[in-house]
């Protein structure tokens, strides 16, 4: 599955690798377990909803 992301401040869905998708996790959420928020995202973008933690917002593409 191909993420996408976009910050609130972007016109454009940018793919995003996974490594990439923990790291704006880690940047957006501080010491919360980033690995367990991409499996919720992961799970919840699975069936056509758009995600935002924080300042980003994840879809699949």
């Amino acid at each position: 599955m191909t993420i996408q992301t976009q910050y609130n401040y972007e016109k454009t869905w940018s793919d995003t690798k996974e490594t990439d998708l923990l790291r704006i996790i880690e940047e957006e959420v501080g010491d919360a377990d980033a690995k367990g928020i991409l499996v919720y995202i992961k799970e919840a973008i699975a069936g056509g909803k758009v995600i935002t933690v924080g300042s980003c917002r994840f879809k699949k593409k």
